[in-house]
């Protein structure tokens, strides 16, 4: 029977074997009901295919007279791409001040407590939450450095604050990505390209973290390392992106970060971060009349004046609102033209990346070299990640920019993670110069953290990209990007327990002391543990678990479909982006088209 079958489908002509829920796509697509060019289609199979743009050759048809509008609307739309993309990093400064300016004191009453930093995963969560809140890796980094030098804190203390730096710096691409969730397929792509660079940092740490704790080894590299070199102290690296886009930010607002690293250090002030004098020379005398709080000219930003003040020439020097009122101010404002101009970002990339050019930026972007020199690729992927970040001088902005061309289209995730991994590097190559160029009482502490930033990151290199087999965020991101394109939501879940939530719970667990938080995270850890590997082995090994657990449908179905979750959602936000999608309408619509069926093969 099973051959004559055979047999049978062998006599029919052969159709390709599409998948019901891409054909019952291209059904509604053809009829009119999907907003996706004409010009595009999908090149490979499955939800993960880049989308292709046809060479249309209306260019080849028409003449020189009716090519120059189009030349000049190409013009506009350079200009147009060239200018948003100033504006968006410009916001992306902006929003960081608003963040120093919302969570500034907060950040530096964190790091008072030193017997809470003693403990390795309060140390880490520490880390993490001050990055969030003040938005600038390089600003923790610098109180970290400040506390070690003023024997505050020690390096091996150390060591898990730079941890969750690190881990607390992917928050800027997972808020970008946030943006193009309109667009089911470019939020699968984008949001992938965020949670990848975050899944390789958590991974990191659960290696690095135990190890670290039971043998100090980054301490010990480092030092090894700052011993066989012979230090000079260099001059600071030149901050290419800040001389373009601190013309514009200076003229909203000037903070000065070392009121942050002062409440830290225990310096107690009741100064403002925002900057009303920015005068640098000048002899200085008690400042009697100022009763404000506000900065006033002076060396360390101390409430002196010097005998001819400069005020500085910003939207807020003279304001008398409070930090936390600008900072609520600057962050809506912020994230209003971050959101505006991402917006135009996709929406001009669809428009200018079409045809050859389309093809040969893809080309080039995500190109292999030939058997048996393919793994040069990713390598050449590193170095140009690490040099573009050690150019921009900030991770933040490169992995933000990189986020929205995955969305469109333009590098696969296979291209775009080797990109971010050489971005961690790039970053802690511009600390070690930043490191160079500090006091010469806190050198060899500067470079030391600067270095343990370093080893950290190429051994998370050495452990999740070189080994193929072990490229373990690829897949954990694909189908974390899968679901987050199916229930928005989670996405909102996942930021608000990643970089928020379960920080606090550990910061608070931890205030209770060491034993509470091994009482009540070491169980929750087996917990989760035993669940992942049961999940795992019920895909590949299910006869190796009992009956009873080779299927999770004795639960309670909260518990293992997110489907009574997403009605809870809908009921509170009741709008298309908190909706699943549409899959019913799809199956009514194939069942309605008897033409969809009969393409479909038996």
């Amino acid at each position: 029977m099973k051959s004559m079958w055979n047999s049978l489908a062998g006599d029919q002509v052969s159709h390709p074997n599409l998948d019901m829920t891409d054909l019952v796509d291209r059904s509604l697509r053809d009829a009119g009901t999907s907003s996706v060019d004409p010009a595009l289609e999908e090149v490979g199979s499955g939800s993960w295919a880049l989308p292709q743009l046809k060479d249309t050759g209306q260019l080849k048809e028409s003449s020189t007279a009716s090519r120059m509008p189009r030349v000049a609307t190409g013009f506009l739309k350079a200009f147009g791409l060239l200018a948003s993309l100033y504006f968006f990093i410009c916001s992306l400064d902006i929003l960081s001040s608003a963040f120093q300016l919302l969570g500034s004191k907060v950040a530096g009453d964190i790091f008072k407590d030193n017997v809470v930093l003693s403990n390795p995963v309060a140390g880490l969560v520490i880390g993490v939450l001050v990055t969030v809140l003040v938005q600038s890796s390089s600003t923790s980094s610098s109180i970290v450095v400040s506390m070690v030098a003023s024997k505050l804190l020690t390096v091996r203390a150390s060591v898990p604050i730079i941890m969750g730096v690190n881990v607390g710096t992917s928050i800027t691409s997972t808020l970008v990505s946030m943006v193009q969730s309109g667009d089911r397929d470019e939020f699968r792509r984008a949001f992938s390209g965020s949670a990848v660079h975050g899944i390789f940092n958590w991974l990191t740490v659960l290696i690095m973290l135990p190890l670290e704790s039971a043998a100090g080894l980054l301490e010990r590299l480092s030092g090894l390392a700052l011993g066989a070199a012979r230090l000079q102290r260099g001059a600071r690296a030149p901050d290419i992106l800040k001389a373009v886009t601190q013309p514009l930010t200076h003229l909203i607002v000037q903070l000065d970060s070392k009121v942050i690293a002062g409440s830290a250090m225990g310096n107690t002030t009741h100064s403002s971060l925002i900057k009303r004098w920015c005068s640098p020379r000048g002899q200085t005398n008690q400042s009697a009349g100022n009763t404000t709080g506000a900065l006033v000219p002076g060396a360390g930003g101390s409430n002196t004046a010097p005998m001819d003040p400069l005020p500085c020439r910003h939207l807020f020097a003279g304001s008398p609102l409070t930090d936390p009122a600008v900072g609520c101010i600057l962050l809506a404002g912020s994230l209003a033209v971050l959101c505006a101009c991402l917006f135009l970002v996709v929406k001009l990339l669809n428009s200018v990346l079409r045809g050859r050019i389309a093809r040969a930026v893809k080309t080039v972007i995500n190109a292999d070299f030939p058997f048996p020199f393919g793994w040069l690729s990713g390598c050449l992927a590193i170095l140009v990640g690490a040099g573009l970040t050690f150019l921009l001088q900030s991770s933040s902005v490169f992995t933000a920019a990189i986020v929205p061309l995955m969305g469109v289209g333009v590098i696969s995730l296979d291209r775009a993670y080797p990109l971010l991994l050489g971005s961690n590097i790039g970053t802690t190559t511009t600390a070690l110069l930043a490191a160079l160029a500090s006091p010469a009482d806190m050198l060899l502490v500067a470079i030391q953290v600067a270095l343990i930033h370093f080893f950290f990151n190429l051994a998370g290199i050495l452990l999740w990209y070189t080994v193929p087999m072990l490229r373990l965020p690829l897949p954990l991101a694909k189908r974390f990007g899968d679901l987050t394109a199916r229930h928005r939501w989670v996405a909102v879940a996942y930021l608000l327990l990643t970089f928020l939530l379960l920080p606090l719970a550990a910061f608070g667990l931890s205030l209770a002391g060491g034993p509470v938080l091994a009482a009540v995270g070491g169980p929750l850890a087996g917990l989760v543990l035993l669940v992942t590997l049961v999940n795992v082995l019920q895909q590949f090994r299910p006869n190796w678990l009992p009956g009873c657990l080779r299927s999770w449908a004795w639960l309670p179905l909260w518990l293992h479909s997110l489907e009574p979750w997403d009605s809870l959602v809908a009921c509170c936000c009741p709008c298309e982006a908190c909706s699943p999608p549409h899959t019913a309408a799809k199956e009514t619509h194939c069942y309605e088209n008897p033409e969809v069926l009969a393409s479909q093969q038996l």
